[in-house]
This record gives structure tokens, C-alpha cells and sequence, in this order.
């Protein structure tokens, strides 16, 4: 009886790596670690004229994410294998309470994404993003890809296990968060050396996906004008009916981006977000205003109730300049391709893929968020890793960045 426990307990030691500095990658731990600095000063700078202390609360969260980073580094993400299903119905569990029918459930500014806690509300989405991601990785770990008939079935897996967290997102609603799950699991696809045949058909899918939307707003953009030319309010447009489960205040984002003057003329409604990003990242020059001195943030003009989360690029490219910019972006391209880098490194499919699904996570909220910020992207909602405020986004992005340090750890353990 002895001997078995000693091999379970020698068994269960393995997944645990006790080297802490030698076997160690320093290049995203660093960089995250500059990023979260960064991000609570601006958080601080966003709101320096209302005395709001989210910054504060930033810290908190930022202690609060290294910890788990380590803890989590320090795991063989194998284990993460074992438990994939606890993870995927935890995030679907947060979701459901984050629905009207849950009487833990939020509503602020118009969504339902938070589950009130009692301490704090948390936003289950990060967590149901991290479940999907686990989830279908290794369910494509496990699969044999080869075989037609197999590959059929494990995809209609792969878009049940999608299906479900991007339903409940999509009605919180929160569009944003569902452009996340496309890209993240075709990159997983991808890496499975799926037949190309799958690619093209997405993509012609895609296509007709793009080519009904923009439809609906091309129809959309007629119906408001046809209200403006009736003398009613522009706004009015409740009575627009669809077949397509969007809402009009996202209609009017879109609208936004590809046509502003339709929705919104006078640049003093829908589009009055993106304008004054746009003014406060292009106004920054070389080297900056100064900390504490965008005259876009403190003045205003770019709204405090996003300024330090959505906007916090705009904030940061004003009062340090490209330099800060580019500095910022520097930062965030060595987590992106480290991360890149450690996924050809792992020592099985389910590691490989794990990483390249998380950096394609953080590649699309880096490049739509900035994108928000100079105008390239429609306003989506998406913040911006490590620097945006928020302490469920944090604790996720330690989160994943931490299975990537354990995936770096454990490349060489073939236990």
C-alpha cells in the first residue's frame, strides 16, 4: 500500500515544475509586467479630473493576476487536458447566471455581461472564452484528423462547443466579444492541418455572411434616411425590422465606421466616440503632450465612462506620442510572437495549439482595439490586454499567459 502511494504521490508531483528561475521564459513575464504599469498610470491619467480611483483597483487586480500567472506557470498544463470539460461548463455556468432569468445577474448601460457576486461583479464571458479555447483544443488534440468521416464529426463538435458560449454573448448582448471565437479557433483548425478544402468553404461562407449584413445595412442606412427626410428624430429607429439578431445601436457602430454621415451628421452622436479617439491619437506628435496633459482625456471631449477601458490607447497615444505608442505596441508584438514562438516548441498537439490559440486571442483584441483607436476597426467594445481597466480581462489575460509560460516549462517533460 506503501509503495502505491509514493507512485501516486511521485505521479502527482509531476505536474508540478520546482524550478522557478532556470527554466523560465523572461520575455512575456516582463513585458506583460511593463504593460500592467503602464496601464494603471493611464487608467490614472484617464480619470486624474473626476478623482475616480479604478486605478487603484487596477493594482489590485494586476497583484491579484501575477499571482495566479505564477501559480498557473508552475502547472503542467496537461492537467488543464484532464479537466477541459470542468473548465468549457464553468464558463457556460457564468453565463447562464449572467441572463435575466438569473437573479445574480447585472444590467449596466443597457447589458447584461455581469454576475454579481456579492464582494465584486464579474463578467463570466473571459472565463467561457478560455473554456471554448480549452476545450476545443483538445478535442482536436485527441481526434485524427485524417480521416474524412472522423474530421466531418469532430468539426460539428468543434461548432457545438463555439455555438453555445457565442449564442449567450451574442444576446447579452455583446458583439464584440463574439468576434473573438472565429478567428482563435481557426487558427487552432489551422494547426491541425485540416484538409484546405474546410478553408475555402469557410471562407466562401464568410462571404455570404458579409454579403447578408451588408444588406441589412445598406437597408438600415436607407430606413434612417427615410425618417431624417419625415422630419423625425434620426435616432427614431425602433420600428426597423430584420431577420439578422442585431441590435440598431449596433447597426448605428457600424454605420459609424463605413459611413458616418449617415447616422450620424453632425459627428455629435454615434460617431462622437470614434472622432475624438481619433483626434486624441493623431494630436500626440512625435513625443507626446505630456503625462496628465491630453488635453482629449482631461477635457472630456473623450468620454470618462470609456476613456480608461475601450479608449485607453487614445489616452496613452496623446500624452506620449508615437514613441509611447510604438513602445506599447513593441511590447505587445514580443508577448504576441513569444507566444508564437513557445507554440512550436511544445512537445504535443494539444500545447502547440493551446498557444496559437492564445495568441491569435490577444492578436485580435490588440488589432481591433488600436484599430478602434485610429479609426481602421468599427467600435466593438474589445479592450486592450493588460492596459485596458477591468478585473475580470486581467485576471483572464494572466490567466492564459500564464499556459503559455507552463507550456514553455513543461516543452522538455515527457512524463
Amino acid at each position: 500500500m506503501n509503495f502505491k502511494r509514493n507512485i501516486r504521490r511521485k505521479k502527482s508531483l509531476r505536474f508540478i515544475n520546482e524550478n522557478l528561475s532556470l527554466n523560465l521564459d523572461w520575455i512575456s513575464p516582463i513585458s506583460i509586467l511593463l504593460l500592467s504599469l503602464i496601464g494603471i498610470l493611464f487608467i490614472f491619467s484617464a480619470q486624474s479630473t473626476i478623482s475616480d480611483s479604478d486605478w487603484k483597483k487596477q493594482i489590485i487586480w494586476v497583484f491579484m493576476g501575477i499571482i495566479v500567472y505564477v501559480f498557473i506557470s508552475r502547472i503542467n498544463y496537461k492537467i488543464v487536458l484532464r479537466y477541459a470539460h470542468f473548465v468549457y461548463f464553468l464558463g457556460l455556468l457564468g453565463l447562464l447566471l449572467a441572463t435575466p432569468l438569473s437573479p445574480l445577474s447585472v444590467e449596466m448601460m443597457g447589458a447584461r455581461r455581469w454576475v454579481n457576486l456579492g464582494i465584486t461583479s464579474v463578467q463570466p464571458t473571459e472565463l467561457a472564452k478560455i473554456g471554448t479555447l480549452i476545450m476545443s483544443a483538445s478535442l482536436l488534440a485527441r481526434s485524427n484528423l485524417e480521416n474524412i468521416k472522423e474530421s466531418l464529426v469532430v468539426l460539428f463538435k468543434i461548432l457545438l462547443i463555439v455555438a453555445f458560449p457565442t449564442l449567450l454573448i451574442f444576446i447579452q448582448p455583446d458583439l464584440g466579444s463574439t468576434l473573438v471565437f472565429p478567428p482563435m479557433i481557426f487558427s487552432l483548425l489551422y494547426v491541425s492541418n485540416l484538409s484546405k478544402k474546410f478553408f475555402v468553404s469557410a471562407f466562401i461562407m464568410f462571404v455570404v455572411a458579409l454579403s447578408v449584413l451588408s444588406i441589412d445595412i445598406f437597408h438600415y442606412s436607407r430606413h434612417l434616411a427615410l425618417v431624417k427626410n419625415s422630419s423625425e428624430i434620426v435616432f427614431k429607429n425602433s420600428d426597423y425590422n430584420s431577420l439578422l439578431p442585431l441590435h440598431n445601436y449596433q447597426r448605428n457602430r457600424i454605420l459609424t465606421f463605413i459611413a458616418p454621415k449617415v447616422v450620424d451628421p453632425s459627428g455629435t452622436g454615434a460617431s462622437w466616440n470614434a472622432n475624438q479617439a481619433k483626434i486624441s491619437t493623431a494630436t500626440g506628435g512625435l513625443t507626446g503632450k505630456g503625462f496628465l496633459k491630453g488635453t482629449q482625456a482631461q477635457l472630456g471631449y473623450l468620454p470618462k465612462a470609456v476613456a480608461h477601458n475601450d479608449f485607453i490607447f487614445s489616452v496613452l497615444a496623446e500624452e506620449t506620442g508615437f514613441i509611447g505608442s510604438a513602445f506599447v505596441i513593441g511590447l505587445f508584438s514580443l508577448i504576441i510572437a513569444n507566444g508564437i514562438r513557445i507554440s512550436s516548441m511544445a512537445r504535443d498537439s494539444f500545447g502547440a495549439q493551446l498557444a496559437i490559440g492564445i495568441s491569435v486571442l490577444f492578436i485580435v483584441h490588440f488589432f481591433i482595439n488600436i484599430g478602434m483607436a485610429i479609426g481602421i476597426t468599427p467600435i466593438t467594445g474589445l479592450p486592450l490586454p493588460f492596459l485596458s481597466y477591468g478585473g475580470s480581462f486581467v485576471l483572464s489575460c494572466f490567466i492564459l499567459q500564464g499556459l503559455v509560460q507552463s507550456i514553455y516549462r513543461f516543452r522538455k517533460d515527457f512524463s
